[in-house]
């Protein structure tokens, strides 16, 4: 109860958190903090695994546990020391992304409205959120930029957002439809793209296990694709660690081309004939 209340307004997935507390009360809430130990905290690996859920399941609930325990020990000082946690390793996720084609086929399926949402986010790479909840206000279309605030953005840093042309051909046919919101459906806000309306196109599209949030992967990685360096995409996608967009790097090697060529005819009696008409299809 004193995590719920020091963290209310300052921790924006504080809802999730409620329905792992509510998970872990049946396990630990007869507890005292100091006999939550590792033998403890083995028993709600395993209890939790029984159900069957994914590995990052079990480890949500364990950093939540993990959390309230250092924070009891090192804030509250009700605890001496908080007991090492063990996480399961989790598959490392490829990046699913959409290549041109794929994205004009869901976009050929999609409502006017969502098809809208979808360029703006691909010609953006906003989260939905921040697309479907897009002010007029935030919009300036003198400076060719919009701005997203550090309270609406993902980690709490307000976001400059330049706007393509791309993004500007949206905004300009979204012009007159509302005076508060830039995206609408029938006169009022659109609070949710991930819908009924856009799984039903994925699948009319012949596209399977993409997500709405896999849009701002696409994004990125069509930057790659064309160049963007890495420390750019950084800043453009409002990333505050880099090894966020490391996962898009090998997605392009331009940028490793100068370096490779270093070592281009170090070796003795390298058929320079055939260098040459390799380099040349490069």
């Amino acid at each position: 109860m004193r995590w719920m209340s020091e963290k209310q307004g300052c921790k924006r997935s504080l809802d999730k958190d409620v329905l792992l507390f509510r998970w872990l009360h049946t396990h630990l809430g007869d507890c005292y903090l100091d006999e939550i130990d590792r033998d403890r905290v083995a028993d709600i690996t395993q209890r939790k695994l029984a159900e069957g859920v994914k590995p990052s399941t079990v480890n949500r609930h364990l950093a939540l546990v993990r959390a309230v325990l250092r924070c009891a020990e090192r804030e509250w000082e009700w605890l001496e020391k908080a007991p090492y946690m063990r996480f399961l390793p989790e598959p490392k996720r490829r990046v699913r992304w959409l290549n041109k084609q794929e994205a004009e086929r869901v976009l050929a399926e999609l409502p006017v409205h969502l098809s809208e949402l979808m360029r703006f986010s691909l010609a953006t790479g906003l989260r939905e959120k921040n697309v479907t909840q897009l002010r007029w206000a935030q919009v300036d279309r003198t400076r060719c930029c919009a701005w997203i605030h550090a309270d609406e953005a993902k980690g709490k840093k307000a976001i400059a957002v330049p706007l393509n042309q791309d993004a500007f051909a949206v905004l300009g046919r979204q012009e007159g439809n509302c005076s508060t919101y830039v995206f609408t459906y029938r006169g009022k806000p659109v609070w949710r793209a991930n819908n009924h309306a856009w799984r039903k196109a994925l699948k009319r599209a012949d596209i399977s296990n993409f997500r709405w949030h896999d849009l701002r992967h696409t994004w990125a990685s069509w930057h790659i694709q064309q160049g963007t360096p890495l420390h750019v995409l950084q800043e453009l996608g409002g990333w505050s660690d880099a090894s966020m967009v490391r996962k898009y790097a090998h997605l392009s090697a331009n940028h490793l081309m100068e370096y490779a060529d270093n070592l281009s005819g170090v070796l003795q009696g390298t058929n320079l004939g055939t260098t040459e008409k390799n380099v040349s299809n490069c």
